[in-house]
């Protein structure tokens, strides 16, 4: 990078905080840090042109858990552990709401719903008789139930008779939550500084030296990595990528539905958007080659994709695909978001668990407040 002394004097001299990642943990970190330190010079640092892991790549689900999902986590974790995982969702949630506003964010509390396949039987006489065993967990956080049987009106095909209906899921629109995010940075003197990969990182002696690009050498006072599933070649830590690949339709004329949709665990999800249908998931079909940075789609999970939208959303219509695309999220052996001190100088805010329109907000407040 061949930077004048004017440009390495005014954005990469006399850092305090460096961020690593401008997504929704990134940007709500630098927000809490002005807070906090209101002369410190900060500084976010994102590889992509825009936020390039998952912030604006995700379906915009402002969501908490579907009944089979928080049957699934069950399986693994305690009550208690289930409902602080709901807690710290409904509560990031308010967070970003309460950050940004609900207009800025197109907030829609739409509500959400769970689909079983006529193949799943099983899961789906299930997930039925837990809806009052989950009301009753979850009573403490919303005081109302949560969950409730409703029968199958929309025309979707080869799905079982009956939905379960979501009263508190809603849904954003995650393009203009990320604006409101940057406007909100930038006239809080914060600068976001784009096609800026960090490749290596050095914690010494009064601070850390950043290497960008694989050229330029940089140092800052502290840093903080808030690159999600992207942050396995800066820390060693329990996490790995999890790439998910969505589609959106042409507009449709009279589309005839509302809100967020699960199926399948939660490992698919569609809802409407500007008269069209954004529909994702599939990562299960292949676990392992989802397993990965790469900024791809694949024709297994597309094909998938196409598949259910043609004969299950919206069977015989004839339905146009305009674009196809793919996010990398977090995941681990834990639920729970990675937010801690990594060394002297270096802190850390990752791993979503595909939970970062929920928690990223808290979690990047959450990150900042480590930091004296």
């Amino acid at each position: 990078m061949n930077l004048s002394y004017w440009e390495h004097k005014s954005w990469f001299t006399n850092l305090d905080f460096v961020i690593v990642g401008s997504g929704i943990v990134g940007l709500a970190a630098a927000l809490e840090l002005r807070r906090k330190h209101p002369k410190a010079k900060i500084a976010v640092l994102e590889r992509g042109m825009l936020p390039s892991g998952a912030s604006t790549k995700n379906a915009g689900f402002a969501c908490f858990g579907s009944v089979s999902e928080l049957l699934d986590d069950l399986s693994v974790h305690s009550e208690e552990e289930v409902v602080a995982l709901v807690k710290k969702r409904v509560y990031g949630l308010e967070t970003l709401k309460k950050l940004l506003g609900t207009d800025a964010i197109g907030y829609d509390a739409c509500g959400g719903y769970e689909l079983f396949t006529l193949q799943d039987e099983a899961l789906y006489t299930q997930s039925l008789e837990a809806i009052g065993r989950l009301n009753k967990l979850l009573d403490p956080i919303f005081d109302a139930p949560v969950f409730s049987r409703l029968e199958n009106s929309f025309g979707f095909d080869n799905i079982q008779p009956q939905l379960i209906f979501n009263a508190f899921e809603g849904k954003i629109d995650t393009g203009a939550m990320m604006q409101a995010f940057i406007k909100k940075v930038y006239s809080s003197d914060i600068q976001i500084i784009n096609g800026a990969t960090v490749t290596a990182m050095s914690d010494s002696a009064g601070g850390v030296s950043l290497e960008i690009n694989g050229e330029l050498s940089i140092r800052a006072s502290r840093v903080l990595v808030a690159t999600n599933g992207l942050a396995g070649s800066l820390l060693n830590e329990d996490l790995k990528p999890a790439r998910a690949q969505v589609l959106i339709t042409e507009p449709i004329p009279n589309l005839h539905f509302n809100g967020t949709f699960h199926l399948d665990r939660g490992y698919y999800y569609f809802r409407n958007i500007d008269g069209r249908i954004l529909f994702g998931g599939g990562r299960n079909l292949d676990v392992d080659g989802e397993t990965t940075t790469l900024m791809e789609t694949t024709e297994q999970i597309q094909s998938a994709l196409d598949l259910l939208l043609r004969h299950t959303i919206l069977p015989e219509k004839d339905v146009k695909i305009e674009q196809r695309w793919s996010g990398i999220m977090g995941v681990g052996s834990k639920k729970a978001p990675i937010v801690k001190q990594v060394s002297e100088h270096v802190y850390c805010g990752i791993r979503l668990g595909g939970m970062g329109v929920a928690i990223g907000a808290d979690t990047g407040t959450s990150l900042a407040k480590l930091i004296d």
